[in-house]
């Protein structure tokens, strides 16, 4: 996770997220501003102003639900669901996941709400939803319906796709190995929906480490963690009747700082002893080489307040999918990781800060991180779903540009009405609005109509990657989901 505070100064450098594996160092180096702003401004050469533009080409200026007026997005029975397969997924695919297909299809309002959809490979946002016959700027259920599952890794349906449908659609993704993980994360998720009683305590669980010296972690703990948790910052006494759970009479456990270690997470996510409905964690994601062994499956596993600091690294300074055990309780959880590449890493860099703007290699190919992957498919019942970032997590998030205060509205927005039952694919929706702010401030920027709204080169440098940061939260697991919140269990 990034930290970005107002710069004041055109030497003073951005500090890149993500913390070596290997080294223990950042994975970029900081950067000065003037070098990072060569890619702020096009500099009038026609081409070149035509390429930057081409970063913003599926975006639309407005963000809009476009539903008819007796489909609710907040229930799916009515604003309808549909998988969607790409066109070479195998039959045994398809056949893994039917349990809940099914499902879904028995609860429909309408016959016509539940849709099962082909992705063909190469196809845009735009022409998958063109070639199903849906309208542009509307949601018609009966067509394509709101809450859309993807099915496969971003090598068969990219994350693009997934972004770009993010703004009008739920959107959800499952990508495992084997069709018997996806068996499972759908008996999971049926088996969540239709039992007697649901496993999980009315409780949401904080964890958020802060290193020393470590602008990142200061700013996500004090200033994220610990307003959602304690009801103001970490220097301030807390106010706990203003906290999300508190409005949504939740339980709440923290572990803050020092108490941020890898022992508490595991415990946590063990079920060893209160079971969580929600668990919100900000931290450090670790990152490897594109061509080191150990990316595929370490990826983005969530750095604790165990790590040594700058120059040190060990697997015992993280939690990674192969430190989640086959006993471990998970069931019935919703999780959000707020940490660079923990949900998912591209295959370049979505945020090249040089001239040639060409994002270097990430990755030898797109990938899915392994531990929501574990967390969702796991044999003794999965989670229902984890959100968090794709690419590096920004501080933006946390405290948009020159702003003196945090704005933490899509973080608390979302949690709460998580926890208040809502599918947890409409409960992202506030982000995606911020992604739509942040989008129309650069499309007037790059508007050659007009002379009002232009940005000076670290103004405009800071929005694009304020505008990014925002396009990356996506959700894993099966958007319609939600926390039977009226049923879960009272703390023992």
């Amino acid at each position: 996770m990034n930290v970005e505070r107002p710069i004041a100064s055109p030497e003073d450098p951005l500090v890149f997220n993500g913390i070596d594996g290997v080294t223990g160092q950042y994975l970029v180096p900081p950067i000065a501003l003037p070098a990072a702003a060569e890619v702020a401004e096009p500099r009038g050469e026609a081409a070149y102003f035509e390429a930057w533009r081409k970063w913003l080409e599926f975006l639309p200026m407005r963000l809009s639900f476009g539903l008819p007026p007796d489909a609710p997005p907040e229930d799916y029975t009515k604003a309808g669901w549909g998988v969607v397969f790409p066109a070479s997924a195998s039959e045994e695919l398809r056949k893994s996941l039917e349990p809940l297909i099914a499902h879904r299809r028995e609860r429909m309002e309408e016959a016509d709400r539940c849709h099962v959809l082909t992705y063909q490979s190469g196809e845009t946002a735009h022409q998958f939803l063109e070639r199903h016959g849906a309208p542009i700027g509307d949601v018609e259920p009966s067509i394509v319906p709101y809450y859309l599952l993807l099915v496969g890794g971003p090598d068969v349906i990219p994350f693009d796709v997934q972004h770009s449908l993010s703004l009008s659609y739920a959107v959800g993704r499952l990508s495992f190995d084997t069709p018997a993980e996806y068996g499972r994360y759908a008996d999971s998720v049926v088996a969540y929906e239709t039992g007697a009683s649901v496993p999980n305590h009315r409780q949401v669980n904080w964890w958020g480490p802060k290193h020393p010296g470590d602008r990142s972690t200061e700013l996500s703990a004090d200033n994220l963690v610990a307003p959602l948790a304690r009801g103001a910052p970490l220097d301030q006494p807390p106010q706990l009747s203003k906290t999300v759970a508190a409005k949504a009479r939740f339980a709440s456990r923290e572990a803050i700082e020092d108490d941020a270690t890898r022992e508490w997470l595991l415990a946590a996510l063990h079920g060893r002893d209160v079971r969580p409905a929600v668990l919100f964690t900000a931290s450090h994601g670790v990152g490897f080489k594109a061509n080191d062994p150990l990316q595929l499956t370490k990826q983005g596993a969530l750095l604790s307040q165990d790590w040594a600091g700058f120059g040190a690294m060990a697997p015992a300074h993280y939690v990674a999918a192969s430190d989640i055990q086959d006993d471990a309780r998970i069931h019935g959880l919703v999780a959000f990781f707020f940490a660079c590449f923990g949900m998912g890493t591209p295959a370049n860099d979505e945020f090249p800060l040089h001239a040639s703007r060409s994002g270097d290699a990430l990755a030898s190919a797109p990938f899915v991180a392994a531990l929501p992957r574990r967390l969702l498919a796991h044999p003794n019942g999965g989670a229902l779903a984890v959100i968090g970032h794709v690419e590096r997590a920004w501080g933006f998030s946390i405290k948009p540009l020159q702003m003196t205060q945090t704005t933490i509205h899509p973080f608390r927005n979302t949690l709460w009405k998580i926890m208040a039952g809502m599918p947890v694919g409409h409960a992202l929706r506030d982000f995606r609005d911020r992604f739509s702010a942040a989008n129309n401030i650069l499309l007037t920027h790059l508007d050659a109509n007009t002379s009002n709204g232009k940005l000076q080169p670290r103004e405009l440098l800071h929005r694009w990657i304020e505008r990014n940061d925002a396009r990356n939260y996506v959700v894993l697991g099966d958007p319609a989901v939600s926390i039977r919140h009226n049923d879960l269990q009272a703390l023992p």
